[in-house]
Parts: structure tokens; C-alpha cells; sequence
């Protein structure tokens, strides 16, 4: 199994409409994917950057429909969330893959 983790550092003046938004449209979107068996969205309290930091994490089982995931699903995701949000957020991804 991977984690497919989505960091997100949203200025706080957008942060509101960014996280109902992202509840409400974004992972319902993803998940509808049919790529990932579950998903769990954090945010994170000690983060040194100014602005709210959010983590959307994503599991799937295997690597290969994180890979179609990527190919298929992501671009048209990621243009929107950049053209709803344009210049008040970075986001990072990391794939990763459970140990124990």
C-alpha cells in the first residue's frame, strides 16, 4: 500500500473557502477517481510557514493506479484548485509507501 500525501499552505485570508471547498468539491473529486481506498484530511499545528498548512492524504493499493491516477485524474484536479485559488497557496505532493 502507498500514501499519496498532498501538502497544502493556504494564506490565511483564503483558508476558509480553500478547506469547504476542498470538503466539499476536491476529495469527493479524487475519490471518484475509483484510484484510492481512503483518504484523511489533517491540518497541521505547529507549521513554521505563515498562512494555514493542510495535508490531504490519500491511500492506494497499488502503484499502478497511483500512476494512472497521476496520468488521468490529476492535471485536470490541479488546474482547478490553481485557478480557484490562483497565487494564495503552495502546495507539495509525496508518495510514499507503508512500512509497518
Amino acid at each position: 500500500m502507498l500514501l499519496y500525501n498532498v501538502t497544502t499552505i493556504i494564506e490565511d485570508a483564503a483558508a476558509d473557502s480553500w478547506l469547504k471547498w476542498v470538503e466539499e468539491t476536491h476529495i469527493p473529486n479524487v475519490m471518484a477517481s475509483g484510484k484510492f481506498v481512503s483518504y484523511r484530511l489533517l491540518r497541521v499545528l505547529d507549521s513554521p510557514n505563515e498562512g494555514v498548512t493542510y495535508c490531504a492524504q490519500y491511500v492506494v493499493d497499488h502503484m499502478a493506479d497511483y500512476l494512472d491516477y497521476q496520468t488521468n485524474f490529476a492535471p485536470a484536479l490541479q488546474a482547478e484548485v490553481n485557478d480557484l485559488f490562483e497565487n494564495k497557496f503552495v502546495s507539495f505532493r509525496t508518495l510514499m509507501e507503508y512500512i509497518a
